[in-house]
């Protein structure tokens, strides 16, 4: 296991990327995390940077298309910083950003804690511990120039390619008797519309919201009441450029929208 000054010292260098807008190819050899738990551990020393309480928490490669787009296997969870948070309808900065593609996604706002515990969570039980579900759109990013061949330990310590962050308003529908499985959000943007579809999301996106709640009590992680949780794309990743507005319309979940500069 790595020890806390290779932690903090990989932690450090990710961030001082992150905050530059600048890329690396990878993490000194000593640095590097050799497992998942290695690379949350890095990951979790990214709060002490934060001047503001945790926003929330994303899900990365919940879809085959997001799994490909990162060549990993399966879902990584990574931390929403508040100060990466832009308010709906405004306007996200692409200084810095490579990866440079905008995903639709469902997002939870938690009511209650969910504690870490040897037992996991069902979907009913985590499903009770929400207050409200959001329109979302997550705008990824890497620190690493090529984060095709960074691999799961590395994109988890980088934050699981975690950048800026659009919330759209609570939804006022009835969303726990609808079928998440079957939203259809349709995007516009550049005169082009896109329909994502909730099956995308780990096969239904209250599933991913569970994954969620039980990779953070594996890691001893309380999910905490008013923490955000966005799901991951229910549409492949699209490319983005200056000067476009992407906007989302969840049907009667609401709509979300940001622009790009």
């Amino acid at each position: 296991m790595l020890d806390r000054h290779a932690i903090e010292a990989a932690s450090k260098t990710l961030h001082d990327r992150w905050r530059a807008g600048t890329k690396l190819s990878g993490l000194d050899a000593s640095l590097q995390p050799r497992d998942r738990i290695e690379g949350y551990a890095i990951q979790a020393a990214i709060e002490r940077y934060s001047s503001e309480s945790l926003f929330g928490w994303k899900i990365a490669a919940t879809s085959e298309a997001g799994q490909k787009h990162i060549n990993v296997d399966g879902p990584m969870a990574g931390r929403i910083l508040a100060e990466t948070v832009i308010p709906d309808g405004g306007t996200a900065s692409m200084a810095g950003n490579e990866m440079r593609v905008a995903e639709p996604e469902f997002a939870f706002r938690m009511r209650v804690d969910l504690p870490a515990r040897p037992t996991p969570y069902t979907v009913q039980q985590v499903l009770d511990a929400v207050d409200t579900l959001h329109p979302a759109i997550e705008i990824p990013d890497s620190r690493f120039a090529d984060f095709v061949a960074a691999g799961e330990a590395q994109l988890i310590a980088d934050n699981a390619c975690a950048h800026l962050f659009v919330l759209g308003p609570a939804a006022t529908a009835d969303w726990r008797s609808m079928d998440l499985v079957e939203e259809r959000p349709v995007m516009t943007m550049r005169g082009e519309k896109f329909v994502g579809h909730g099956k995308n999301v780990l096969g239904d996106p209250r599933i991913a919201l569970t994954w969620l709640a039980n990779e953070l009590r594996q890691l001893g992680v309380t999910l905490k009441a008013g923490r955000v949780v966005t799901t991951g794309t229910c549409h492949p990743p699209l490319p983005i450029q200056s000067g476009d507005f992407f906007a989302v319309d969840f049907g009667a979940l609401g709509k979300v929208s940001v622009g790009f500069a």
